[in-house]
């Protein structure tokens, strides 16, 4: 999420491979979202915050494995370093 030379391009870029990500986000409360999948995600490199619906707040680091089931969830980079995860989404059923 690193500011892009051409931030119209990345958008693009991101809007043709993820379709339908970007309506699971909600605009009144920035980067807070739910997607109807079961994600699989490991973070690579840096350190990100995992906002969870309830308020909670939970730090990984390089290494750590995250797996959500449809969650409302935001994340977060709170440093200046680079971060870097691999996800795995798997669709589901949320009803």
């Amino acid at each position: 999420m690193a500011t892009p030379i051409d931030p119209g391009r990345a958008l693009g870029e991101l809007i043709d491979a993820l379709p339908g990500l970007f309506e699971c986000f909600e605009p009144d409360q920035p980067g807070m979202h739910r997607t109807p999948t079961i994600d699989y995600g490991i973070l690579l490199e840096g350190e990100l915050w995992l906002e969870l619906d309830d308020g909670q707040e939970k730090l990984l680091r390089a290494g750590d494995v995250i797996i959500q089931n449809a969650t409302r969830h935001a994340w977060r980079n709170r440093s200046q370093a680079v971060a870097k995860a691999a996800f795995f989404m798997v669709g589901c059923s949320t009803t």
